[in-house]
């Protein structure tokens, strides 16, 4: 476990356990305040009320600080038991508690739980924008009766006039804001309604008392929660963040279809585990959970496009086992109450370090083991900075600091939960957690004494007033404009560093972080202090040994990119595959490219396909055509990878999914419209000879195109039927050989082409 070390003054180090104080709202006339927090009482209304015989970690703590009417402040990671803190007092307290909560689906999920404990529904209701006049009608009845002991709001719901009159004339026990971390702009689901709250409060009344509760909060978030809702001396209760049942992996994000491969591959290999994809937008999540239903997984897509029934029933359906992978964007998750999620995997990097602690903090909630994989790409960091693009330079500023973090935590080499648990502002003093991708392959360290001494002598020469970006342009000697300005380009440690890149720099000063020798001013965000540790290493260095950071290309795959295509072509296998090709074309009287394209046999020669549902998967090769021609090709191949001793690419063949919104489709339904070719390929930015080689594919591979009104423009009668006929004959496909053979070369390549594609429309189906 690792040890707590919070630097945020408004923070306690030490939880206060002083309760002598009862709220004139705890305890009902009838019962002794020292009797409703007593040990044996606690524990038997919890027994009674939620069936567990004990409570975990701080709970016991946190609920009697709040029935002693104390401001109380909870940050406990997900799976710790967040909402038993405020749900307990509330049930066992007079009145009825009001709990903000930022997420309608949230809400619904928290009052299905409550009722599903109790014998009687109106025991926790919710107030928002789905209801109705009659229900809300039946909501504020019950409330007003005194049934109600929960009630769950969005902060929209306490800025109407109407509501806070009615708020008003409540008994109300204490107020809850769930997911307390939206307050904050350094937060990583900010909402600005939540910085309303405090006002909100006091407008109902601004004696009771208060519990703010999140998962996940930097001492800098701490911060603002504890300023912006004015707790008044509160009792502070900060669990450790270290989940040591999740196993932590960055994977470098290859092409589409290797990334795709390689998920459905692992999620075959957890067959009937209950997971989670996150992917940064709506038509990927679409995309991937259609691409898994292929392959025979149960998956769903979910995400803020789709309608609030489709989003409840696909979120059930996952909660109930009907499905096995819900795919989302983050639109999903927060509030899921699903203990037993395997594995959570990050198809884009998140936009935080708090985002991704959320997320993969949904594996793994039975404390089980819960394995975290996240792709990793420099692309798709461009995407999350150009989504930015438009936004406030104060939010782009944050923004781009929250991306560089997360960065930094994709390429360290370091230990996964060190790095996180220190963003958290907890010491991880292990040296291997034994659970994670950099523990269990560690990079070999180097001595770096000396590079350490440069970083922080520049550090002291800029006074502490620069953050890391700033501090590695000094050490490479980069002259910027505002190092100019500054005239720092005149200091002595200017350049001092410059026989290495910023990438090493950049991974010395993070690690130096992580050793406590140097830190980031939370109140100033990104400033570099030097630490006491670091500034009597300043007066005696020793020996210090880093990893440095992995390297990752910069031109790995990016979610747009299409498939691969052929990798290194077999030649031998290529060119038997073209005499055969030869053979059975001259058995049914066809010409050999109607059999199968080049293209298909380069393909045939790289991935060895030896049964006809492989040969399948072959560009240009359809079902039909297979049965029609594969049996022979499948039959070669197969003698020829036993009598080579051939080891195949990859036995595991992913299933893919017509993309209905794919170029397929468009090309098929634009050329049905008889839209003019320049026309499509200008659409998808394509070369007209691109798309004649797609349109090519498309006919090769079993669907006619009807091109006769782009050829009649072209050509006239006779040239069309000198053209028919020597497809018929020939023995090549070269268009070259076919340009020299006809009216002395007067053709052109794409004329040819588009006779070729109605040759094969004609004949080759």
């Amino acid at each position: 476990m690792g040890k707590r070390t919070v630097k945020v003054h408004a923070v306690q180090e030490a939880v206060t356990e002083d309760f002598s104080k009862p709220s004139s709202t705890s305890a009902s006339p009838d019962q002794d305040y020292r009797e409703i927090t007593s040990s044996e009482y606690l524990h038997a209304q919890l027994k009674r009320h939620f069936g567990f015989d004990s409570f975990k970690g701080n709970q016991e703590k946190i609920i009697r600080s709040i029935l002693s009417g104390r401001d109380t402040f909870v940050i406990m990671p997900t799976g710790g038991g967040k909402s038993l803190c405020y749900q307990l007092p509330a049930l066992i307290s007079p009145g009825c508690a009001i709990i903000v909560s930022p997420l309608i689906a949230l809400m619904k999920n928290q009052v299905d739980l409550i009722r599903s404990y109790s014998s009687k529904d109106h025991v926790a209701h919710f107030l928002n924008s789905t209801l109705s006049k009659t229900e809300i009608r039946r909501v504020k009845a019950d409330l007003a009766s005194g049934k109600t002991k929960m009630l769950y709001v969005a902060p929209e719901t306490l800025t109407k006039a109407d509501n806070l009159s009615f708020f008003r004339e409540l008994q109300i026990s204490f107020f809850a804001v769930d997911e307390a971390h939206c307050i904050s702009e350094w937060g990583h689901d900010f909402r600005p309604e939540y910085r309303r709250l405090r006002e909100m409060i006091n407008a109902i009344n601004d004696q009771l008392p208060v519990i703010a509760l999140t998962a996940t909060a930097t001492p800098k978030v701490q911060s603002d929660i504890l300023k912006n809702l004015e707790l008044k001396n509160p009792n502070i209760f900060i669990s450790s963040f270290n989940r040591p049942n999740l196993y932590y992996e960055i994977r470098p994000k290859r092409k589409k279809d290797q990334t795709l491969k390689e998920i459905v591959r692992f999620i075959l290999q957890h067959r009937g585990k209950s997971g989670i994809i996150y992917t940064l937008n709506r038509k990927t999540t679409e995309e991937i959970a259609d691409m898994l239903v292929a392959n025979g997984i149960r998956a769903v897509a979910y995400h803020a496009g789709l309608d609030a029934a489709t989003r409840t029933q696909r979120q059930d359906m996952f909660l109930m086992e009907e499905v096995e992978v819900i795919v989302a964007t983050i639109a999903f998750g927060m509030g899921i109450d699903k203990p037993d999620i395997r594995y959570v995997i990050h198809y884009n990097i998140p936009k935080s370090l708090e985002n991704y602690y959320q997320e993969t903090g949904r594996a793994g909630r039975d404390g089980l083991e819960g394995k975290c994989i996240c792709f990793y790409s420099h692309r798709d960091i461009h995407k999350l900075e150009q989504l930015m693009r438009d936004k406030p330079l104060s939010e782009r500023e944050m923004g781009a600091q929250l991306i560089n973090e997360m960065v930094a935590y994709a390429e360290s080499a370091v230990c996964r939960r060190k790095f996180i648990l220190h963003y958290f502002g907890e010491q991880f003093e292990e040296e291997n957690c034994g659970h994670c991708d950099n523990c269990l392959n560690p990079k070999e360290k180097i001595e770096v004494k000396n590079r350490v001494v440069i970083v922080l002598r520049t550090i002291q020469a800029l006074n502490e007033r620069f953050g890391i970006e700033y501090l590695v342009d000094v050490i490479c000697g980069k002259a910027t404009p505002q190092i100019t300005t500054y005239r720092h380009d005149e200091l002595a440690e200017f350049g001092s560093g410059k026989e290495h890149d910023a990438h090493f720099w950049n991974s010395l000063i993070r690690q130096m972080m992580l050793e406590g020798l140097i830190e980031k001013d939370i109140e100033e965000y990104g400033l570099l202090k030097i630490t006491e540790k670091g500034r009597q290493f300043l007066s005696h260095p020793y020996p210090i040994y880093f990893s440095l950071n992995h390297q990752f290309d910069e031109d790995e795959g990016d979610e747009d990119d299409m498939p691969t295509g052929p990798g290194a072509v077999d030649p031998v296998l290529f060119e038997m595959l073209k005499d055969l090709r030869k053979k059975v074309a001259k058995e049914k009287g066809l010409p050999p490219f109607v059999v199968f394209l080049e293209t298909s046999l380069e393909d045939m020669a790289t991935q060895y396909p030896t049964t006809l549902e492989e040969l399948e998967r072959i560009q240009g090769v359809s079902k039909g055509k297979a049965m029609k021609f594969g049996k022979p090709f499948v039959e070669m191949i197969q003698k020829y990878v036993e009598e080579h001793d051939i080891e195949k690419p990859d036995d595991f063949v992913m299933k893919s999914v017509v993309n209905k919104s794919g170029l397929k489709v468009f090309i098929i339904q634009n050329i049905d419209k008889k839209i003019p070719l320049e026309t499509i390929a200008r659409s998808r930015d394509l070369t007209l000879s691109q798309l004649l080689d797609e349109m090519e594919t498309i006919v090769a591979s079993g669907t006619r195109l009807n091109v006769d009104y782009c050829i009649d423009e072209e050509l006239d009668e006779y040239a069309k039927e000198e053209i028919m006929e020597y497809f018929k004959h020939c023995e090549t496909s070269s268009l070259e050989a076919a340009r020299e053979a006809l009216s002395d070369g007067d053709y052109t390549v794409e004329q040819l082409k588009l006779m070729r594609i109605k040759f094969l429309s004609e004949y080759g189906n």
